[in-house]
């Protein structure tokens, strides 16, 4: 098995490496990466973790979609969800509203559904959008769909737990409220994450690269996995993994 691998499989893998030791991880819907991470996450399991994968007829039990996903986060039975924006600030805050003031909104996006109330429920929210540019990554989102942060005393269960980009790994630190970079994915640098990247964010003063998938996790990967994720996301595991039974 060769150990070059895809960027999408380097970022698949450091998502798994995430939600090792959990019980029940959700995925909503158009998340390709994160689903494919949870896939392998319970390959490695030996099928000791759940997920659930809205929009998959084999890997969610659920009939009713998100009504019941959310009636899982309020009874604390989801240890791990995913969240992007269109915009994602140096607090964790995430905007799926537009960009301009609101609601004189100049750019559009899909909506806020219910982001904020599983924010503040789902013990690790991974914060995931492949694009990393300082159009996305800003000073401070335009509008809040989702705080990443709540003022003292307000009872929050949930919170971000990372940010995973196309360039490296932030981890949020709860106490000072604000990103620290963790890793830089192989092939990218240091200055060039502070170049695309709005907001200010901490860093020790080596910092790592991130882990490459090694060569039983690219077999387990571009076997089991590919072939479980093509009955959600057929066009991406055919471009990733090449599987041949995708529409």
């Amino acid at each position: 098995m060769s150990t070059d691998f895809a960027p999408e499989e380097l970022l698949i893998a450091t998502v798994a490496d995430m939600l090792t030791g959990l019980g029940h991880v959700a995925v909503g819907a158009q998340s390709p990466i994160p689903g494919t991470a949870a896939l392998l996450a319970r390959a490695r399991s030996g099928g000791g973790l759940r997920v659930s994968m809205l929009g998959s007829e084999t890997h969610s039990p659920f009939t009713d979609g998100g009504r019941e996903l959310f009636d899982c986060a309020a009874q604390g039975r989801i240890d791990a969800f995913f969240l992007g924006g269109g915009q994602i600030d140096g607090q964790a805050n995430i905007n799926l509203v537009g960009i301009g003031d609101y609601p004189e909104t100049k750019v559009r996006f899909p909506g806020s559904f219910g982001s904020a109330y599983l924010y503040f429920l789902v013990p690790r929210v991974i914060l995931f959008r492949e694009e990393h540019t300082a159009r996305v990554l800003v000073p401070k989102v335009d509008f809040v769909s989702a705080p990443g942060v709540s003022e003292e005393n307000t009872y929050r269960k949930g919170g971000p737990h990372a940010l995973v980009t196309g360039r490296c790994v932030f981890d949020f630190d709860d106490a000072a409220k604000r990103f620290r970079l963790q890793s830089i994915h192989p092939g990218h640098t240091v200055d060039e994450v502070r170049e695309h990247t709005g907001f200010n964010f901490d860093m020790p003063d080596d910092v790592p690269e991130t882990p490459a998938p090694d060569a039983s996790t690219l077999a387990l990967l571009r076997g089991d996995v590919a072939e479980a994720v093509t009955e959600r996301y057929p066009a991406f595991a055919a471009k990733v993994f090449g599987t041949v039974n995708a529409a």
